[in-house]
């Protein structure tokens, strides 16, 4: 067994996505718009991160 005399390569952390915006006439995109903005007036970050990850799933899904 070789033993590891260095130290690995830092590790590199972009910037966090922009949130995504809810798309207009879409009533669940405008739904979790308003939960987010719940969850950032009672300081739930967890949540709101919840939300954007929901928020850009149901973009994705194009519904």
């Amino acid at each position: 067994m070789n033993a590891r005399t260095t130290m690995t390569e830092p590790v590199h952390v972009g910037l966090p996505a922009a949130e995504p915006a809810p798309v207009a006439e879409c009533d669940v995109c405008g739904a979790l718009a308003r939960e987010r903005e719940a969850a950032r007036r009672s300081g739930n970050l967890s949540r709101i991160s919840d939300i954007n990850v929901e928020m850009r799933s149901h973009r994705a899904a194009g519904r």
